[in-house]
């Protein structure tokens, strides 16, 4: 698959999710310490959303007003699977994975922050089918997929606080299972 499919593919894995989580659900732990399952879903909304659209279309982005807004007003579920639809129809757009890009700070591939964006939605998926006892449904394609952006990532993104020290499983694990170990998230 290409990396917008891909990212279709995910988009509609993560919104299956969204769609599943009820309203009495979302003061519930998440594997992210820091957010619950409310916090998480507005994340989402934030990064894999409003951001990952932006980013896709080389649209200005503002990093401080965006993690700022409180998403999780209204039919939030709705607005999540309306929003994440429109970004994942951006990345399809000619042109949007090539260049660079300054979301903040130094300018980087366009193509590696849509990966960036495609580990957001797998990982962040699971992190919110496992707060609210769903399965995150993918393709072991997009699971092999996010298990390499992972480990590329996984350095990087420990030093930044946004991945945990890598989980060691046992033999036997899915694919999905090794890629969200990568990121530091247990799936025992």
């Amino acid at each position: 698959m290409s990396l917008p499919e891909l990212m279709r593919t995910a988009a509609e894995a993560a919104n299956d999710v969204v769609q599943g989580v009820r309203p009495d659900q979302l003061s519930l732990p998440t594997p992210c310490a820091d957010w619950d399952v409310r916090a998480l879903i507005n994340h989402l909304l934030t990064t894999s959303g409003h951001m990952s659209e932006l980013v896709a279309r080389k649209q200005p982005v503002d990093l401080a007003a965006l993690m700022e807004t409180d998403f999780m007003t209204g039919d939030w579920a709705k607005d999540y699977a309306v929003q994440v639809d429109k970004a994942a129809a951006a990345w399809a757009l000619p042109g949007a994975t090539e260049g660079e890009f300054a979301m903040h700070g130094p300018p980087y591939p366009a193509e590696a922050l849509a990966g960036m964006f495609l580990s957001e939605l797998v990982t962040h998926g699971w992190d919110l089918a496992r707060a609210t006892g769903q399965t995150l449904r993918v393709s072991d394609e997009l699971a092999a997929a996010v298990l390499e952006l992972n480990a590329g990532m996984a350095p990087e993104g420990r030093t930044q606080g946004l991945f945990g020290e890598p989980v060691t499983l046992k033999e036997g694990a899915s694919t999905l299972e090794t890629a969200v170990a990568i990121a530091g998230r247990d799936p025992r």
